[in-house]
Order: C-alpha cells, then structure tokens, then sequence
C-alpha cells in the first residue's frame, strides 16, 4: 500500500464527458469527480485519497453518508461516477477555513492527523497470522507510491522496466549468512519489527519451505558476499484473495513469484533485480514491457487481463514500475519504484485487499 497523505494540491479541471453537472478534478495523474463550477484550474483543494477511512463528522460535512466503502461506509474507494473512475475526494472541509492552501501545498503540509483520517488496515486472514517474533534485523519491503499521485518519481524517457503486479500477499524472506537463520514475515507485520514463528500450517512459511527459498538465499548470499539476503514475493491463489492466477493458497505448493531481491554487503543495503538472480531458482512476476519511460505507456499497461498462468483468467491489478539502474528518488525520499493499479481492479466487486 502506498503511504497516506492528505494533502492541499493545485487542481485542473477537466470537463466530464458523461456529465453536464460534473467535471474532473485532477491531482497529479489522479482524478476524481466533482460538482460542476465547484473548482476551477489553479485552484487549491484538499485531496484525500483511496484507502482512507473518514470519521463520521467529516462523512456529513462532506455529504458523503451511507456513500463510501467498508462496513461502516467510511472508506474511500475508487467508483465510476456516469463513466468515468473517481479516484479520492477533492473537499474544502471547514476544520480547514482560513488556511492558506496554496502555501500549505508548497510545505507539503499533511491534514491527515487534522481531520481525523487514518489508513485503512485491511484484516489479517487466521492463515497468514500466528506467532510472532521480534526482528529487528529484518530486511523490510518498502511502501510503494502510486505513480498517479507522484508523476515525476521518473525522468521522461528513463529506462524502465515494468512488471506485472499481482494480488496476493506480499512474503519477507531475510536470510542471515554467518548463522543460516531464516526470518520469515508479511508486509504488515514485518513493518512493526516483527517476525513470525515457524509454523506448518502459516501460509507464509509453507510458501517459503515449498519453494526452497531459504535454499536459494543462501546461495545468493555466497555469490554477492552478503551478510544478509532479502527475498520479496508474492503469495497467491484460492483461499489468499479474490484473484487466484489458476492457483491454489491451501494446497502443499502455493502460488508464489518473487518480485525483489536486496542484500546487505559490507554493511551497505542494496537493492538487486530479483528476474535476473532468480532467474531459474524461483518463479518471478513477469515482465511486460522495458523501454523509455512515458506515463501513458504505464499507465495503459496496468490495464488488461493477467498473465501469470498464460490463461488471462481475471483482470490485472497493475504494474511496478522500477528504474533499469536502480536509484533514489528525490520526489518520494525513497527508492525510485512506483505502482499504476488497473481501472478494472479497482471497481471489481467482491475484491478483497489482505495484506
């Protein structure tokens, strides 16, 4: 998931090609809909994005009871408005009267705290939860921003590689040379520190056993010299989320693609693409396109159906977008990586969103 940030950000207004009474508002490549003659270009306005939850005085204010996602209506989801997908709420909230959006926009100033909106957590499933242990040597998978949100994360015509991103759940794998130690740990919990207990039944750790991935971190150790190696996949199928890709999360194999690889050598933390040191040692996601970066391009290739089982079984949730030369990003602080999630994916009923 990426970070939340409720932000004041300049607005352009775009007409909607379905709507006399509504426009588009757009935050970056984001838009969402929104009354007609509400904004106009060069205006500023807050934007609070997908995934996050409202408290009830807000909802109200913003007119928005009984309209928003969960069980409570009050998280924020991408819908279609006549057509065209919103994405995020463009708002004024009266907490904010008197502030000076413009120069809030500048600062980068974030409202979230402000006006009461957190992050959605979605629930852990009993199989991908258990025991667990601290780590605090653990090689932590990072928040990946939304290219939408942060467009010049990449200079124009960089070379990039995009992959197919696929629903699952996201498995921390750190491998510690000098004692042969295995860490194992989801995004969520590996985030606070956290480690989980080895158990035959955590669907984690049958992944990493079942693909022998200890086996081939150690190895990787030995070949780049490192102190520790960090393996990232994803794992998927019946019984993980809604998308299965032709696989199974409950049989002895589940579905798994690696997607990054980082190591620790001479006690420098390096990020190394996971396609060509996994190459035949463990399936990886696939490649769908390299070349000159251009938004557009990304952007249409986060749409389609999926490619992993070769079947196109269900729609494509998106695309990870990294650098062929890996890099820091002044934009997001932060390595240069980004994700365009598909229109489909995102207004698909009966989706679930476990992490």
């Amino acid at each position: 998931m990426s970070t939340l940030r409720v932000t004041a950000e300049r607005l352009i207004i775009l007409a909607h090609p379905n709507a006399d009474a509504l426009e588009l508002a757009q935050v970056g490549l984001y838009r969402a809909v929104v009354a007609k003659g509400a904004y106009r270009t060069g205006d500023h306005a807050v934007y609070i994005p997908e995934q996050a939850v409202l408290p009830a005085e807000l909802i109200e204010e913003l007119g928005l009871t009984g309209r928003l996602a969960g069980s409570k209506a009050d998280r924020v989801r991408a819908v279609r408005l006549r057509g065209e997908l919103s994405q995020g709420i463009v708002c004024r909230p009266g907490a904010l009267a008197g502030t000076d959006l413009a120069a809030a926009a500048e600062s980068g100033e974030d409202f979230a705290e402000l006006l009461g909106v957190t992050k959605w957590r979605p629930p852990i499933p009993t199989s991908m939860n258990g025991e667990v242990v601290r780590a605090p040597d653990l090689l932590p998978w990072v928040d990946i921003e939304n290219l939408k949100r942060f467009p010049g994360i990449f200079e124009p015509g960089e070379p990039v590689v995009l992959t197919e991103k696929l629903h699952g759940s996201c498995c921390l794998v750190t491998y510690h040379a000098a004692t042969g130690e295995v860490q194992v740990s989801s995004k969520g919990i590996g985030a606070q520190g956290l480690a989980l207990a080895e158990d035959e039944h955590n669907l984690y750790w049958r992944a990493v056993r079942a693909h022998g991935i200890p086996e081939v971190a150690a190895r990787l150790a030995e070949r780049l010299g490192a102190e520790r190696v960090g393996v990232f996949g994803e794992v998927f199928g019946a019984g993980v989320q809604d998308l299965t890709y032709g696989e199974s999360g409950r049989t002895e194999l589940p579905g798994y693609a690696a997607f990054d690889v980082s190591a620790v050598v001479e006690g420098r933390l390096r990020w190394l693409p996971a396609a060509e040191l996994l190459d035949g040692e463990l399936p990886v996601v696939p490649e769908l396109w390299r070349g000159p970066f251009d938004p557009d391009t990304a952007l249409a290739f986060a749409q389609g159906r999926e490619t992993v089982s070769g079947r196109e079984l269900h729609v494509r949730e998106g695309v990870v977008i990294r650098p062929v030369t890996e890099r820091w990003s002044p934009v997001v602080g932060g390595r240069a990586i980004a994700k365009v999630v598909g229109d489909a994916y995102l207004t698909r009923k009966g989706g679930t969103e476990y992490e």
